[in-house]
């Protein structure tokens, strides 16, 4: 029997995904002749280890080599080089999507224990990181009470008439040219007024999924995304990450095992993570999301929010093949409670959102919109912008150094480059994040526990801490009644007073 000489060198930086790495070398092996018939490959599970990569990558790149006649595989014995492995390389099909399930009963009811105990953040005198709001002392309230009088005084009734569904014209034609300075180039029936991004992501499930269908997402992810999934009887499957975000291997194998009908990301400093996507990893993704013909929901709502660091493009400007639907909202970074977002979607998906946007609501409120862009026509925006920037950068500071001072050792964080989270993971082999919580509560603190962000289990040891919404002052103090809740908890359980 020949002996394989197989010889892989992955390029993990690509744009192409592992698995198809993983083909182009074998299936170029073979014909080449350097892996002759009968030549046996080596075992999914050692050449996994040998190449530290998903074993489920080896086994979709053989599955489809197989299909294409270049392997054949023999009950007990291995995967071996067909004899009739010359033959043209075809995808097979894929075949009906399996059926979805809604998320099992015992991770919603944990996730609704943790939104119970973090009611408590609520009451008076808690410095209260949970959040996922901007400081209020941040919106323009001057400019925007001058706005909203001059769009009276102006515009009369018609500021206060229901507008087209698509959106307030002039505004749709500032968002146009809003993108294009970040490389998205769209034409004015492009672009669709929402009523914030958490709209816009409803918008999004409703035209473009069905109950039972499946939604792939980073986890930890976005909490909205996972209580829109559930509103709607979508199956929401998390994707491991690592430090540059989604990982695209798991990606891939999701994609070959669960036939999804949506991707959703957050590239620009997470929520809650804070994590940056990189170029290369945006390139895979939509790259990847483009093979598929699998539509791509990019959040870009903190994408403003950059202290360090080069400013990346959104993955609608890399998109040649029309697959991403790019949202964005003016309430993080201007004004919340005026709930104007926006989304860019190509016409087959954007005719589709237009008509759910009609039967939701009619249309975005009038008067909200013609402020937005009176506001966004006077700079208001660009002159936040740069002040947020400063002030945020000063409480990431204040955080970390915090952080570092107060929290056990065995923690792990970063330094994100923009956004307002810090993520932290606490030691592992001591109390848990929601057992922190409660003590913490106890001193008049609080954050978010990590477990919230995930679609399934995990961050039971994860704190998602909002550390733009305080002065460094008070994010000083707050993070020391939490370092203090830990090591107080961690005593506790170290003398047995366990109840």
């Amino acid at each position: 029997m020949p002996k394989s000489p197989l010889d892989i060198t992955l390029q993990r930086e690509s744009e192409t995904p592992i698995y198809r790495q993983l083909i182009q070398q074998i299936r170029g092996q073979i014909e080449s002749g350097a892996l002759p018939a009968g030549a046996r490959l080596p075992a999914s599970r050692s050449l996994a280890r040998q190449l530290d990569i998903s074993r489920i990558s080896i086994v979709n790149a053989y599955n489809e080599l197989r299909g294409a006649g270049y392997l054949s595989a023999h009950a007990g014995r291995g995967t071996f080089v067909s004899h009739a492995g010359r033959g043209a390389f075809v995808s097979r099909d894929p075949g009906p999507a399996p059926t979805a399930q809604l998320p099992p009963p015992a991770n919603r009811q944990r996730a609704a224990s943790i939104r119970g105990m973090m009611r408590l953040a609520r009451k008076p005198g808690v410095i209260d990181f949970s959040s996922g709001s901007p400081p209020s002392e941040f919106f323009p309230v001057r400019y925007l009470q001058d706005a909203i009088n001059q769009v009276i005084e102006r515009d009369g009734a018609d500021a206060l008439s229901y507008e087209v569904a698509e959106g307030y014209l002039p505004l749709r034609g500032a968002v146009r040219d809003y993108v294009r300075a970040i490389g998205i180039h769209c034409r004015l029936e492009d672009v669709l007024i929402t009523g914030g991004a958490q709209q816009a992501i409803d918008l999004v499930l409703q035209s473009l999924m069905s109950p039972g269908e499946t939604l792939l997402t980073a986890d930890p992810t976005y909490l909205g995304i996972i209580d829109i999934a559930q509103a709607r009887r979508v199956h929401i499957h998390g994707i491991p990450i690592d430090q540059d975000g989604i990982r695209i291997d798991a990606l891939e194998n999701a994609l070959q095992d669960l036939r999804p009908r949506l991707i959703y990301v957050m590239p620009s400093y997470q929520n809650p993570t804070g994590h940056l996507m990189p170029m290369h990893r945006r390139r895979q993704l939509v790259r990847l999301a483009a093979q598929h013909r699998l539509p791509i929901l990019e959040d870009e709502v903190y994408r403003e929010f950059r202290f360090d660091g080069d400013e990346l493009p959104p993955l609608k400007a890399l998109d040649e093949s029309d697959v991403v639907i790019h949202t964005n909202a003016f309430t993080k970074v201007l004004l919340p409670g005026i709930r104007i977002g926006y989304l860019i979607a190509g016409g087959p998906y954007y005719e589709r959102l237009v008509r759910v946007k009609q039967a939701a609501d009619i249309s975005t409120s009038g008067l909200n919109q013609r402020t937005i862009h009176l506001l966004l026509e006077r700079g208001v925006l660009a002159q936040q912008l740069e002040r947020n920037r400063i002030e945020l950068r000063r409480r990431r500071v204040a955080a970390l150094t915090a952080a570092q001072r107060y929290f056990p050792p065995g923690s792990n964080w970063f330094s994100p480059q923009g956004g307002l989270y810090l993520w932290v993971e606490l030691p592992p082999d001591g109390p848990s994040a929601a057992e922190t919580f409660i003590a913490a509560i106890q001193r008049d603190a609080a954050f978010a526990i990590g477990g919230l962000f995930y679609t399934g289990a995990g961050g039971d040891h994860a704190l998602r801490l909002n550390f733009g919404i305080h002065k460094p002052a008070l994010i000083d103090e707050g993070f020391k009644r939490i370092g203090q809740a830990w090591s107080a908890e961690q005593s506790r359980v170290a003398k047995g007073l366990v109840f």
